[in-house]
């Protein structure tokens, strides 16, 4: 499949598990609409472990515009204000709109599973069609630094109760994958 092709499918299947799947054109846009969507929401904090300093910078300067909070760090302590999760992923499986995260820090964990809405960013290069697609990009950092590695399939959602699907019990009642038009191969 080349990249449209793949783009078209991750669409698709997100809409299939109710997440919003759109592409984006900078990394600064993508901040944009993080921010947008938190003041549409009604939501008063971005949580954003794991940005680059200088992104955070400008993350900071919209964030304070639009009077959200930016946090980075000590997320364990700010558990019940967290409303966005802003990250990056480090891989996506079109095949089930699946993103694939490092999420050895904590804090990267309480930005994907505690916040109630999630907003991941995805290089379109770091796009496969399929898990096995993925397997040798998997095979390589499993070998290195992850001890935690999230596959995150659209927003939370159980069925355990009287068999009766509910969104957002038991993490994000949202996920929003932006797909940043990147040259990477």
């Amino acid at each position: 499949m080349d990249r449209g092709e793949l783009i078209a499918k991750l669409k698709e299947r997100a809409a299939a598990v109710q997440s919003v799947a759109l592409e984006i054109g900078s990394f600064d846009a993508a901040m944009r609409y993080a921010v947008d969507l938190t003041a549409r929401q009604g939501g008063r904090s971005i949580a954003a472990p794991g940005l680059p300093d200088d992104r955070l910078s400008d993350l900071a300067t919209l964030c304070a515009g639009r009077d959200i909070e930016l946090l980075t760090g000590g997320l364990r302590q700010r558990l019940s204000g967290l409303h966005t999760g802003l990250t990056e992923a480090d891989w996506g499986i079109a095949e089930t709109a699946t993103l694939v995260l490092d999420s050895s820090a904590e804090d990267i964990r309480i930005a994907t599973m505690l916040v109630e809405t999630h907003v991941a960013i995805l290089p379109a290069s770091r796009l496969r069609a399929t898990a096995f697609d993925l397997e040798p990009e998997l095979g390589r950092m499993l070998r290195g630094r992850p001890s935690y590695l999230a596959f995150i399939s659209g927003a939370s959602r159980t069925a355990d109760i009287e068999r009766v699907l509910t969104v957002g019990v038991h993490g994000p009642q949202e996920l929003h994958i932006l797909i940043l038009e990147d040259n990477g191969s």
